[in-house]
């Protein structure tokens, strides 16, 4: 039997694609260890969205060659699509696939034991105009499942280089995905994630198919489905339809991630992003309408390029006025090979710091105030893992449907599970909860109160 241990760095996208792989090992006999343990083979799936990505990557890499030298070290990911060269050069690394052809690999593993000469299994990215299939049947972690919908980007931001680790946009077919939904829900996850690179730019590339037809088609067909999540959608791509679709859905939750990045209209020219701040405003007036609790939770970035204090207080202000239910604050980092790499007027890192920080601290405040909203009230959370402070108090934590995190007296039979809890303690980061009952038809007549 040979072993098989995954390490995976960054976004869920690429955590939603180690669970692929492992199913192709799987499927050939392998059994899964865990990374610390000595294996025959390590698969490293790389992330390469900062500079610190790549060296993170690395050290990964390294750790795994020192931990068995004669074990078959495998390279995947976005890393491994834009820096090949770099990766082969590391003493120890065998094979190297980078964000397509995922199912080659077990054959380059097979063939460098029988060759032991090192491969290069990375092709040209930019000319892939077809979505690669990679079913994920269940997920090692239990309670929230992702389901992968698309692949690629062609919006070329200044500050982003994931076009180049991913290729331009592809759709999945509609089918594979209520396939695989279904799969996923028979398999006994409640709640589904929409995941991809671009996850609402979803049907881009078809005639006459778009998200707002994929979210009514998995309402219409998926059996036994209780939310539907968007990881993350841009403003662009909140078209009315997709707009109404929410607000007739029963499925689809009520929280939406839409990156910001600035609230400032010149600072979006530079970071050329495709929406101006009255566009953005906009939406969210007719999102807060159609769903008056909608949580909206967003990405910042601080101190991009030229970023003057003046434009950064353009999208404190904003923030603050649409009241953002929580934020993903990053200070810009620079990324080789990207057009805001090479821009004049870098910010000092401790004027972003700073500005860093104040940004948190209103996020804090807003997530608070949004919180407090449902103090008393009953929700439906997903109860996930014992309460991380303390896993032996009988606590557990979960999230509701509009992504409060919520800490309750719970029993190791619930996870997974819906149940209603009453929110007694708003707050952040978060919520005290008092159990109430299950709501599974499925759950044992014992855990229903």
């Amino acid at each position: 039997m040979s072993l098989v241990a995954f390490h995976t760095l960054g976004c869920k996208v690429n955590h939603y694609e180690t669970e692929a792989i492992w199913q192709l090992f799987k499927q050939n006999g392998y059994e899964r260890v865990e990374f610390e343990e000595t294996a025959d083979v390590y698969v490293i799936n790389t992330c390469t969205v900062t500079n610190t990505g790549d060296k993170k990557s690395r050290q990964v890499i390294r750790r795994a060659i020192r931990k068995n030298p004669d074990a078959v070290i495998c390279v995947t990911g976005c890393y491994a699509q834009t820096s090949p060269a770099e990766i082969m050069a590391i003493p120890g690394v065998d094979v190297v696939v980078g964000t397509q052809d995922r199912v080659k690999m077990l054959d380059y593993i097979e063939q460098y034991k029988k060759e032991r000469q090192p491969i290069n299994g990375v092709g040209n990215i930019m000319k892939n105009r077809v979505y690669e299939e990679l079913d994920v049947p269940s997920f090692t972690d239990r309670t929230r499942a992702s389901l992968k919908i698309q692949e690629g980007c062609n919006n070329f931001c200044t500050f982003c280089i994931i076009p180049w680790a991913r290729g331009l946009m592809r759709s999945r077919e509609p089918q594979e995905v209520i396939r695989q939904a279904q799969q996923l829900v028979d398999a006994g996850y409640k709640e589904i994630v929409l995941t991809g690179i671009h996850t609402g730019g979803y049907g881009e590339d078809m005639k006459d198919y778009n998200l707002a037809a994929l979210l009514r088609d998995l309402e219409a067909n998926v059996k036994g489905l209780k939310r539907l999540r968007i990881s993350s959608i841009e403003a662009s791509q909140l078209t009315d339809e997709v707009i109404d679709v929410i607000d007739r859905s029963n499925l689809v939750v009520r929280h939406l991630h839409i990156p910001l990045q600035s609230g400032s209209n010149t600072v979006l020219k530079r970071m050329r992003r495709k929406y101006t701040m009255e566009f953005f405003a906009e939406r969210l007036e007719l999102l807060k309408k159609a769903l008056p609790d909608l949580a909206i939770t967003s990405d910042v970035i601080v101190g991009f390029p030229g970023e003057t204090e003046e434009e950064f207080m353009e999208t404190y202000n904003f923030v603050k006025e649409h009241k953002f239910s929580e934020l993903h604050v990053f200070p810009y980092s620079m990324r080789t090979g990207t057009p805001a790499a090479r821009m004049k007027d870098q910010i000092d890192e401790s004027v972003k710091n700073e500005r860093v920080h104040r940004l948190i601290a209103l996020s804090d405040q807003l997530a608070k105030e949004y919180a407090s909203r449902f103090e008393d009230e009953v929700l439906e959370v997903i109860p996930e893992e014992p309460f991380k402070d303390d896993p032996d108090s009988g606590l557990y934590e979960g999230y509701t449907d509009n992504y409060l995190k919520v800490v309750f007296q719970a029993a190791e039979e619930m996870v997974g599970k819906l149940v209603k809890v009453k929110i007694t303690k708003a707050g952040y980061p978060y919520c005290e909860g008092q159990f109430v009952r299950v709501m599974d038809e499925d759950a044992p007549a014992s855990m229903v109160v």
